[in-house]
């Protein structure tokens, strides 16, 4: 087998696995959706950076000494459809690292990452996400029944909450929030959290 040292050994058009991307060596951040390669945005900005500290800050204080963990990007999350069972390495398409994620069943977790679906999914968008990838994730995360999942647009001082429906199978917008507005999470309903002091800086 050849050893994957460099992206350009890879062609992009072609459908990778789980287990391929685990032997990858190069120093480029990449995400595999259904398959194909993502290559991440560069260096998250200052913005970006804040907002990931200033909201990871509050959240790692709330789930301090509890059962679920916050972990933070880069953090391998391998996602697979919830309607099927666990499948191997090999047969598992999609990898991505979440800006911040909450996973509440420890035995997803092993030494590489999370296998299967976190609790809550929060992405901060950067201005080189592209709407083809923020849709492919959005579509990704309802598949695989991730239960909550928070859009945050740090230009707009935006955040749109999404919560999974069992009976549809699909996310509901359950809120469009400004810097204005208090939030929570609809599984931890005690966890209020500020939005101006997340988007003040």
């Amino acid at each position: 087998m050849t050893k994957i040292t460099q992206l350009s050994q890879l062609d992009l058009e072609k459908d990778y696995s789980y287990a391929d991307y685990l032997t990858w060596q190069f120093d480029e951040a990449v995400e595999l959706i259904k398959g194909k390669i993502m290559l991440m945005s560069p260096a998250s900005n200052v913005k970006h950076q804040s907002i990931v500290t200033d909201l990871g800050r509050v959240l790692s204080n709330y789930f301090y000494k509890k059962p679920c963990k916050l972990f933070y990007a880069p953090f391998d999350v391998s996602l697979y459809d919830r309607k099927k069972s666990l499948v191997a390495n090999k047969e598992i398409q999609s990898v991505v690292q979440p800006d911040l994620c909450v996973i509440c069943d420890t035995s997803k977790l092993n030494e590489q990452g999370c296998v299967g679906a976190p609790d809550w999914v929060i992405e901060i968008l950067s201005k080189g996400n592209s709407k083809k990838e923020m849709q492919l994730k959005y579509n990704l995360y309802e598949e695989s029944g991730v239960l909550e999942y928070w859009i945050i647009y740090p230009y707009e001082k935006a955040l749109h909450q999404f919560v999974f429906d069992n009976v549809s199978g699909k996310y509901q917008l359950q809120g469009m929030f400004s810097d204005d507005d208090s939030i929570s999470p609809h599984a931890f309903l005690d966890l209020k959290i500020d939005l101006n002091e997340v988007f003040d800086n």
